[in-house]
């Protein structure tokens, strides 16, 4: 069923190359929290401000206000994501070429381990 909708068969892609590109996604977006807290504040904008030119009344854009940015900062924070998913990809890519298919996800783990640990040492840092 997946042939008929989609142009590529879903077997070339190899599990383990998307498991450590879910690993170097996670790692820097832990690594690099406080970017990934600017992007997302600025999804939100961006959709607040877009949603706004939707509407034509004052009052209608008022009444259902809460809702929709309540909404907006959800898909803001779900795209946010997609930055670190394409510099994700890159690293593994890189480490794939450079170190082989067998040290990407170990070097994957390892910087997930190091960037929970450096993350956890800077919110206690500046609380």
């Amino acid at each position: 069923m997946l042939t008929e909708l989609f142009p590529f068969d879903f077997q070339q892609i190899n599990p383990a190359t998307i498991a450590g590109i879910a690993l170097w996604a996670l790692a820097l977006y832990l690594a690099f929290s406080p970017v990934a807290d600017w992007v997302t504040e600025q999804l939100n904008r961006w959709f607040n401000f877009a949603e706004r030119s939707l509407y034509t009344s004052q009052k209608e854009f008022e009444r259902t206000r809460q809702g929709r940015e309540s909404q907006n900062a959800f898909y803001a924070s779900l795209f946010s994501i997609v930055p670190f998913i394409l510099v994700g990809i890159l690293a593994e890519v890189a480490i794939e070429l450079s170190l082989g298919r067998s040290w990407a996800i170990s070097v994957g783990m390892i910087a997930c381990i190091g960037s929970g640990v450096y993350e956890l040492g800077r919110r206690d840092g500046s609380a």
